[in-house]
């Protein structure tokens, strides 16, 4: 197979492709909800010279020392962003909405599953492990329903303002809109979904107060919008790539 033949649309391929989107996003979405906030990892920390420490605030520092940490189930999580950037581009705001409903729906058919099997009894000398799966029952009941009313909210936001770009650019510019819908929706995101953890007493026993959760906030963001950042080249090449597959009703084309 060459690339040519990939980049020659038929319904067929337009179909894999789409489903192929749509697959990495719920793969995202599901294993973000998962693993959500079980581990905190360190993307980087570094000492902040004396000039930078000057306009940082001391909240997100501890002293001179700048740390990124973020919830491990996060590393997923902005892909789903991506992927609906992409959906939006070549097919359209109606699929890219449906997609963010499937993925809403599948998370809740998830939790059903991991409630059945909470409520069936335990066979007694056969679980090999029946601990580990209560403890992950417990965990992501309170971490999808957090998740999920802040993905519904974010995710839709970000076609929304997606498409209200494109209209404003007439189809020009796929960086303000990709940059513009998915920076914002980000940061609803972050800052709902780290808020009900925090009420709801999902966090660590570490975050006790206002300002550590916006410590928290505020990593959790800067990761998002520097990997927004960082997925604009692939956005334009993944559309460069699939511009024959165009087949947005709105007729706003990027590449003429």
């Amino acid at each position: 197979m060459t690339l040519k033949w990939f980049r020659t649309p038929t319904q067929h391929k337009r179909d894999i492709l789409f489903l192929s989107l749509a697959g990495v996003f719920i793969t995202s979405l599901v294993l973000g909800n998962i693993v959500g906030t079980t581990k905190f990892v360190t993307i980087f920390s570094f000492s902040m010279p004396d000039w930078l420490q000057a306009i940082t605030p001391s909240l997100v520092r501890d002293g001179s020392l700048y740390t990124m940490s973020i919830p491990v189930g996060l590393l997923a999580y902005p892909f789903t962003f991506l992927v609906t950037d992409l959906i939006s581009e070549l097919f359209g705001r109606k699929k890219a909405q449906m997609v963010v409903w499937i993925g809403f729906f599948l998370n809740m058919y998830l939790l059903l599953l991991m409630s059945v099997g909470h409520w069936f009894p335990n066979t007694y000398g056969v679980s090999g492990g029946l601990n580990l799966f209560e403890g992950v029952y417990s965990f992501v009941i309170a971490n999808t329903v957090s998740s999920m009313i802040a993905y519904l909210v974010a995710q839709s936001v970000d076609v929304r303002l997606f498409h209200f770009w494109k209209r404003v650019t007439r189809g020009k510019y796929l960086w303000v809109r990709n940059n513009g819908s998915t920076m914002f929706s980000q940061l609803i995101d972050s800052t709902t979904i780290l808020s009900i953890l925090y009420f709801s007493g999902n966090l660590g026993e570490n975050i006790t107060t206002i300002g550590t959760l916006v410590i928290l906030i505020i990593n959790s963001y800067l990761f998002k919008f520097f990997f927004a950042l960082f997925d604009t080249p692939l956005v334009y090449a993944a559309v460069w790539f699939f511009k024959e597959y165009d087949e947005d009703p709105d007729g706003y084309t990027l590449y003429d």
